[in-house]
Parts: C-alpha cells; sequence; structure tokens
C-alpha cells in the first residue's frame, strides 16, 4: 500500500480545519433601526437558519453604538463589529434613512466556553452561546448574580436574565427597599412591566409603601403612576387601597371623570361607586338627560339600576308621559 504523502494529508488536515471553522460559526441576516428619541443607540434583530427551520422568531436586543466597532449608519455600504465576551458578531449590508439589513457572521469564543464550563455550564451548544452572545450575559454577571443568591441558574433563564437585563445592580436595589426575597421569575415580571427602584420610592412618597411585589406588578400593568395617585388624593381619595386604585384605573375613572360626577352634585361618591358608573356607563351625559327628561333626584344607585337594565331617558319620557295620562282620566 501507497503512504499518503505528506503534502496530501497536509491537505486533509487543513480541509478538516476549514470544515470544523464553518461548523462552529453561525451565520444569519440582520436588520437595524435608529431612533430619533435615542440616537445613541442601535435596535438589532437577528435571525439564523436553526431558528428558522425550527419556527422562531427573530432575537431582537437594542445596543449602544459605542458598542460596535467600525459602525457607520449613513446612507451606503456598512461593514461593522459587534465583540462580546461570548463571541464576535461581524456584519456586512448596508444603510438607508437610519435602516439597516444585511447578513452577519457570529464566531463563538473558545475562552467563554471553558469559562462557562466552569461555572457548570458545560454542555452550551453554539445556539445556546450565540443567544447568550446576543443578550449580553458575561460570566461576571453569573458570579455576581451567584454571589447574591440567584446560584445554578438553568441557561434558558440565562437568557432572561440577559434579554430584560436582570443586574445584581437592580437586585441589590430592590433588596434595600425591602424587596431581598424575590425568585428570578419575579425579577423577569418586575423588568417586564418597569418596576424601577425609582418607581417604588416614588409611590412609597404618595402614600403607598411596602406594597406586596404584585401589588407594584399590577400598578405598573394598569399605569398608576404617581401623577395618578396625587389627582385622585387632591379630589379626596386619601385612603383609597392599592387593589381599589388599580381598579379605578382599570375602569378608566379619571380626575376629569370624577370631576364631572362631582360638577353634577355627587359630591361624596366613594371610589368603588366610580368604578360602578364606569362600568355600566353611567355617564355626566346620561345624567344630564334624565334630568332634561324631569328626573333630578335620581340616586346613584338608581342611576347604575337603570344602565343595567338599559333603561334610558326615551323610556323614562314614555313612562313619564303615560303616568301623565293616567292622571288624566
Amino acid at each position: 500500500m501507497r503512504r499518503a504523502s505528506s503534502s496530501w494529508l497536509l491537505c486533509v488536515l487543513m480541509l478538516v480545519a476549514s470544515a470544523a471553522s464553518a461548523a462552529s460559526e453561525l451565520r444569519g441576516t440582520w436588520s437595524a433601526s435608529t431612533h430619533e428619541k435615542s440616537p445613541d443607540k442601535l435596535h438589532l434583530n437577528l435571525s439564523h437558519p436553526e431558528d428558522e427551520r425550527k419556527g422562531r422568531g427573530q432575537l431582537g436586543f437594542t445596543e449602544p453604538r459605542a458598542s460596535f466597532q467600525g459602525l457607520s449608519t449613513g446612507d451606503g455600504p456598512a461593514t461593522f463589529t459587534l465583540p462580546r465576551e461570548a463571541g464576535t458578531f461581524a456584519f456586512t449590508g448596508s444603510f438607508q434613512d437610519g435602516e439597516g439589513a444585511g447578513h452577519y457572521r457570529f464566531t463563538p469564543s473558545d475562552s467563554y466556553l471553558k469559562a462557562m464550563a466552569s461555572l457548570g455550564y458545560a454542555s452550551l451548544t453554539p445556539n445556546q452561546q450565540f443567544q447568550l452572545a446576543a443578550t449580553g450575559v458575561t460570566t461576571q454577571r453569573i458570579k455576581d448574580l451567584a454571589s447574591a443568591g440567584y446560584k445554578d441558574i438553568p441557561v434558558e433563564k440565562l437568557l432572561m436574565v440577559g434579554i430584560f437585563d436582570i443586574t445584581p445592580e437592580y437586585v441589590k436595589e430592590l433588596a434595600k427597599l425591602g424587596y431581598d426575597k424575590l425568585d428570578l421569575d419575579e425579577l423577569v415580571q418586575g423588568r417586564i412591566h418597569g418596576v424601577t427602584p425609582q418607581r417604588v420610592k416614588e409611590l412609597a412618597d404618595a402614600g403607598y409603601a411596602k406594597l406586596a411585589w404584585d401589588e407594584l406588578i399590577a400598578m405598573n400593568i394598569h399605569g398608576v403612576t404617581p401623577a395618578f395617585v396625587k389627582e385622585m388624593k387632591e379630589l379626596g381619595f386619601k385612603d383609597v387601597g392599592p387593589e381599589n386604585i388599580v381598579s379605578l384605573r382599570i375602569h378608566g375613572v379619571s380626575a376629569d371623570f370624577a370631576r364631572q360626577m362631582r360638577e353634577l352634585g355627587f359630591q361624596d361618591l366613594a371610589a368603588d361607586t366610580l368604578v360602578n358608573f364606569r362600568i355600566h356607563g353611567v355617564t355626566a351625559d346620561f345624567v344630564k338627560k334624565l334630568r332634561d327628561a324631569g328626573y333630578t333626584n335620581i340616586t346613584p344607585e338608581e342611576l347604575v339600576r337603570l344602565r343595567i337594565h338599559g333603561i334610558d331617558e326615551t323610556f323614562m319620557r314614555a313612562m313619564s308621559k303615560g303616568d301623565k295620562a293616567k292622571g288624566g282620566k
């Protein structure tokens, strides 16, 4: 048997190395946009064949422009990179009027893979490394979160840590405010709904101190802002509990609505009565039309009952005429 020549063996080794390098890279398409309100940031959407095959959407994130190397969003061709601890994204494409698109190549970092293995993540796939890079999950953040009590976080939750920016600083600030026993899902929920340490302090100053975490979440979901609380307090609603203040917001009881009812003579309506008005459609216009029809002394409870049963001023006028006709016989 002939021995393979050294040059032939070298060619084979080069082909194997090339194939291994190609397998370690992830390629896909990107799109990007800039915003006038945040000119120092770029929003990116990344997709790659594996996600497309599995029917997944794009991975989107916003990054400071300073994080990129060689980035120019002026009209024309664009070539730039985004270096991360987990690997490097290399982009080619073009921009037009602040919108960009093209192709990217992601090269995973071997040192990151080894560092992650030492932290207990010994079986990261290239796709997971790609996602951790895109969401900016560093080994230092994992260590800091572990020091704060969040150890052995599963990979899928590490992605949530990156996507929703769960930082050790966020954890520590909330702990100082009394929220020191939150699990990772609750922290993610807080980020999703905009519960910041600043918002917690503002609501406490407005009279809602030491709220339960789910109450804070509910307030942020439904837009119970310190400004809204102040407006309602100025109208006399000073001791409205967290559940009721949320209910006011859910059902659209605004300061203007409360003022309209007061102008109609309903000076001491409770918060739950105003909520009932909104639920059943008791408006200022409805009250005025009934009064024009001659019903000037209807109570709030009667107004709600009329609306529940679909009785309006037209029906009441007809009833009034009928009663007058009977009285005339």
